[in-house]
């Protein structure tokens, strides 16, 4: 683990003029609390700041970054810091935490819109868009603890993008406090809206580069009423798009959820989390875990189901199946695929890898990807799993059973890169949702052409020219 520091002082009288702004229940100071914000997930980081500063309103957010900003004071945005690459890590800025902006501000149900802070958590949400019998999609692992405003800053993805599409797609408006500290109030609702630049888009999947999101209008959905989900073993990996296919066909396209799982995270999650077990019998190499759901009762989706497994299974295309006949079983199915998120810490080093290629390519991807890993690395272990249904695959790499893991981690750069060069030239990318934070920042820098580079740098100084704005990450 990396610890960031800068030796950053801050300025006579910064702390006392931030505490004014936010109160005494706003400033964090002592080392002892700050470990939950300096902390990063994957311990590839810890970071150093001189206080982190919480407002509890787009005001104060305001008012905090012009105070800054008039000192020549970096920050570092940070949401519920549940990011991978590093995003919300500081290196010595003061960090400004959206903790406490956690308020709804209006449900729309005739309009299909919710109004929001940006610290409210995720799953919050989904519960206050339910109690208007409406859905909010955006579903990741980490929806008990992480926020909206991260969310939106690093674009993400998770488990229902086939169907409702990512963060991007599910926003239509934004509040965001800008690097000098005006406030662009783009909280709108509309659908249609051409009077030119659609600013919104500068900001999500930003990471808190441009300015800091404070709010947001999410697009609600009707609530789903009728589900089926079933935990297939599939013939070969070969298959699982003729069965993606199929399934959105048999389904009326209602697929929400279509997860390839590989028979190796199927046996760390038994192995590491308690609560797991066999779905299916025997041993298979490919599994999926596919869901239909809709918010019209007259549709007999698990009759739709039951018809599209039996002819995949009789076309030989799934080899066994289960379909879920409760909630509760329904729960396993997705347990078991949270797990393996989980389940590899215990296996030892993990080095991770969060690529996209068009859903056409994804099993020639899997393919390539793991023969050139087994040719750099003997004994490597791939868990490639993931959003088969938009294309994403998360390749994480286990070290070999018995490996030296510091001596694992020493190839990380080199294995990422073969792997990202696999992916791209499918026309794929290295990073899907996870951003690029600063973990990847080398890999923007050298991958991306020098005319978008160009581009992305013209609007970073054009926002913020001083570069206070989260330094050091994306570009």
């Amino acid at each position: 683990m990396d610890t960031i520091t800068s030796g950053m002082t801050l300025p006579d009288g910064l702390l006392d003029r931030l505490a004014n702004i936010v109160g005494p229940g706003g400033l964090v100071t002592d080392v002892a609390d700050m470990g939950p914000y300096i902390a990063e997930q994957r311990d590839l980081y810890r970071g150093e700041t001189p206080c982190i500063v919480r407002p509890a309103s787009t005001e104060e957010v305001s008012r905090v970054v012009k105070t800054c900003h008039d000192a020549g004071v970096a920050i570092v945005p940070q949401g519920g810091n549940t990011g991978l690459c590093g995003g919300a890590v500081a290196s010595g800025e003061v960090i400004v935490s959206l903790t406490r902006m956690n308020r709804v501000r209006e449900v729309d149900p005739v309009n299909f819109t919710m109004t929001v802070d940006s610290g409210c958590v995720l799953s919050s949400l989904q519960e206050v868009a339910e109690e208007h019998d409406r859905l909010f999609p955006l579903s990741l692992g980490a929806e008990g603890s992480c926020q909206i405003g991260g969310n939106l800053s690093t674009n993400a993805g998770g488990t229902t993008v086939i169907r409702y599409g990512n963060t991007r797609e599910l926003t239509l408006g934004l509040e965001v406090v800008l690097p000098n500290g005006d406030i662009w109030d783009g909280l709108t609702g509309l659908r249609k809206n051409n009077t030119g630049y659609d600013l919104k888009h500068l900001f999500i999947g930003a990471e808190g580069t441009l300015g800091i999101i404070t709010g947001a209008v999410v697009k609600l959905f009707p609530r789903p009423r009728v589900r089926s989900t079933a935990f297939i073993a599939l013939r070969d990996l070969e298959d699982v798009l003729e069965v993606l296919g199929r399934a959105r066909k048999a389904s009326g396209d209602t697929v929400s959820g279509f997860e390839l799982i590989p028979r190796i995270c199927i046996d760390i999650s038994i192995r590491h989390t308690e609560g797991n077990f066999e779905f299916l019998e025997g041993r298979h190499e490919w599994y999926a875990l596919i869901e239909f759901e809709s918010s019209e009762e007259c549709l007999d989706l698990g009759a739709a189901m039951e018809n599209f497994l039996a002819e995949a299974y009789e076309d030989g295309l799934v080899v066994d199946a289960t379909i879920a006949r409760s909630d509760s079983q329904r729960g396993q199915f997705w347990f078991l695929r949270e797990a393996m998120v989980l389940s590899q810490k215990p296996e030892g080093a993990s080095i991770k890898n969060d690529v996209s290629v068009p859903i056409s390519k994804v099993p020639q991807f899997i393919s390539e990807a793991n023969a050139a890993v087994g040719e750099m690395y003997p004994g490597i272990r791939p868990l490639a799993f993931g959003h088969v249904g938009d294309g994403n695959v998360h390749y994480n790499l286990s070290q070999p059973v018995d490996g030296d893991p510091q001596e694992f981690l020493d190839r990380w750069d080199e294995i990422t890169s073969r792997v990202a060069d696999i992916a791209l030239v499918m026309r794929g990318s290295f990073s899907a949702e996870h951003g690029i934070g600063k973990l990847k920042v080398h890999d923007l820098a050298t991958r991306k052409s020098a005319v978008e580079l160009n581009m992305m740098r013209a609007i970073k100084k054009t926002l913020d020219p001083s570069g206070l704005m989260n330094p050091g990450k994306v570009l």
